[in-house]
């Protein structure tokens, strides 16, 4: 660890005397790393390269207590704390200020008992995939097994099982969290009851979950893949599916995009600088309906790529094919309140064949279901009363030209897992609606009314 005799001065930058690092080394299992040590910038990458931290001290923690003795730390100097596992959702890169990393704590453990997992911060899905498959279990993850289940979860939580059984938040039932004051806290539907409701759906505003306890599915199997169609069938297979969406049971769960993939290596050739349109299928009821369900589907063009058929759930991630390199890009999003017609003739003025659109992805998901209902433990999460998410992923520099023409059909809010990059950390207020943000702002001050966890999707404090 170097000292920090005197750094440039930043916004958020105040002098830290070289014992006080020197003691908050000594309270460590962990490493502190500052600007001068040489793996200080190899610690700072995350998945996300739009934006990197810069902060004044980096902590990279081995449990709980070092979490807390980071954050102690960051009060007592006052700086705020910025924390990252894998680094897809940054929103606000630290411009000094203490970085917590929690990549390092990611234990698993499957109990297929009780059917629930308890994961560390640092975790990936991936991992409880892998961990619940032999029990005939799955979680609520993602599309990409890469991203942190933590950061996942407290954001909400919308993915392949999504219309069956909820948002990931909705199924958490214990919380340890670090808080402004350096406790480590035991948080449940008893125990600190509004700071486990705020958690579930406000994300990081709140403190440093450390650890998180949460209910699996009895899923093995899905009928499930993707149709690839080309460009120009892009009006068909939308319309098709958006109608197709009216008819489906809750056991479907579906999204479809348009992809303007560059012409790189990692890129399937089929795909390789053209516009395609790509239907994402996960059902979880048996295969010969699955197959009878997706028949409109499979005839309304020609595809490029057929992948849909019975698979293993833990090959889930072969169903939406994310991005596994680190890649700079901006995510924004609307919550639509329903996609007719004529929303979907301005997506495809927007978005389509012709268009200007550059976005590499823009998508839209089906929600309803279990997603429109309350959680039966009740949370944060904002948008149950969307039809639809609409989201972008942009490469730097990349105008808006879809979102835009789109907010005639929204329901004035955004989902918060769909925004990253450096010029979001404001749009968090955005994803909830008035009575939900002021309770949320209300925990907010009771437990970090100095705001010391700012550097992220942010909710202010008041009374």
């Amino acid at each position: 660890m170097a000292g920090l005799p005197g750094l440039p001065g930043s916004p958020e930058h105040v002098g830290i005397a070289g014992g006080a690092l020197d003691g908050l080394a000594a309270r460590l299992k962990g490493e502190v790393l500052t600007p001068d040590d040489a793996g200080y910038a190899r610690e700072l990458a995350g998945f996300n390269r739009i934006a990197r931290h810069r902060p004044d001290v980096v902590v990279a923690a081995l449990s709980a207590e070092d979490v807390s003795a980071a954050v102690s730390f960051a009060a007592r100097e006052g700086l705020p704390v910025a924390v990252q596992a894998t680094g897809h959702g940054i929103a606000a890169p630290a411009s000094g200020g203490v970085l917590v990393l929690t990549r390092r704590m990611n234990a698993v453990a499957v109990d297929p008992h009780t059917r629930t997992a308890y994961v560390e911060a640092g975790a990936q899905w991936h991992q409880v995939i892998s961990a619940a498959a032999p029990h005939g279990l799955a979680p609520l993850n993602g599309s990409s097994p890469l991203v942190g289940v933590v950061g996942y979860t407290l954001g909400g939580g919308l993915g392949p099982l999504g219309r069956q059984f909820g948002f990931a938040a909705d199924h958490v039932t214990r919380i340890e969290v670090v808080t402004a004051d350096g406790s480590i806290r035991q948080v449940t539907r008893d125990r600190h009851a509004d700071l486990f409701w705020a958690l579930r759906g406000g994300k990081g505003n709140f403190g440093i979950v450390t650890g998180l306890w949460f209910g699996l599915m009895p899923v093995r199997r899905l009928y499930g893949g993707g149709f690839y169609f080309p460009g120009e069938q892009a009006a068909r297979v939308l319309h098709t599916w958006r109608e197709w969406t009216g008819t489906v049971p809750e056991e479907m769960t579906s999204s479809v995009s348009l992809l303007r993939l560059p012409d790189a290596a990692e890129v399937p050739e089929f795909l390789r600088g053209r516009l395609a349109a790509h239907v994402r299928i996960a059902f979880t009821g048996p295969a010969e309906e699955g197959e009878r369900l997706v028949r409109p589907l499979r005839a309304c063009g020609t595809p490029l790529a057929d992948s849909v058929a019975e698979m293993p759930y833990a090959a889930v991630a072969d169903i939406h094919q994310d991005p596994t390199h680190p890649l700079a890009y901006h995510e924004q999003n609307l919550v639509l309140r329903e996609l007719g017609h004529d929303a979907t003739e301005a997506l495809l003025r927007a978005a389509g064949a012709g268009s200007s659109c550059g976005d590499l992805m823009v998508e839209v998901r089906h929600l309803g279901g279990a997603l429109s209902r309350p959680a039966e433990v009740p949370n944060a999460v904002g948008v149950r009363e969307g039809a639809y998410t609409l989201s972008t992923l942009s490469p730097p520099g990349s105008p808006d030209v879809v979102l835009g023409p789109m907010e005639p059909w929204s329901t004035g809010l955004r989902y918060l897992n769909f925004l990253a990059g450096a010029d979001t950390a404001g749009s968090a207020e955005e994803c909830f609606g008035p009575e939900t943000l002021d309770r949320l702002a209300r925990v907010k001050a009771a437990v970090d009314p100095g705001n010391l966890f700012r550097l992220h999707h942010t909710i202010a404090p008041r009374p």
